[in-house]
């Protein structure tokens, strides 16, 4: 990945340290979450809306995952709020912003499939872009931390998955 490509619409030179690599994968987690919290609100199906408000909680559990990760990177961390400070909170998982998920996706947030395969999407996307970026890594502690986050990614995609086949 080169300096002039994008993660999370934030530059990424390859430089960076393993503290502010999870500080964008926090803030992502959280634009994620919002997402669905929001669409939860914005549809009239309960089941829908129960749907988008349980991977609204999955991405709280990867925030809490990531900030488990954060004090034996740097000490003086201890807030958990501050670990997206500073970030595009507009900016999901996998890079998406989201108004393009909203503009593209509307109508499929409305129905159970529609909301598990853009969730299945956004999550592959994301664990591609951290083993892409983990590629790309000399400093090993910071790989370490991308492939961690990749596998995080790569459980809850199967688990999505799981419930696909549950739900449809």
């Amino acid at each position: 990945m080169s300096g002039s490509e994008v993660m999370g619409m934030t530059s990424l030179n390859g430089n960076e340290r393993p503290a502010e690599i999870i500080r964008l994968a926090y803030a992502m987690e959280e634009a994620l979450r919002q997402f669905y919290t929001s669409s939860a609100a914005a549809t009239d199906d309960p089941d829908v809306s129960a749907l988008l408000n349980q991977l609204a909680d999955i991405e709280t559990t990867h925030k809490d995952r990531l900030f488990e990760l954060f004090p034996s990177i740097e000490d003086a961390f201890d807030d958990c709020a501050n670990v997206g400070a500073g970030r595009v909170s507009h900016v999901m998982e996998g890079g998406y912003t989201v108004e393009d998920v909203n503009a593209q996706n509307r109508s499929g947030l409305q129905t159970t499939e529609g909301v598990l395969s853009l969730a299945m999407m956004v999550e592959a996307q994301a664990m591609d872009l951290y083993l892409r970026y983990a590629d790309m890594r000399v400093d090993l502690e910071a790989k370490k931390i991308l492939c961690r986050i990749a596998d995080e990614e790569k459980a809850h995609l199967l688990s999505l998955g799981a419930l696909m086949e549950r739900k449809t």
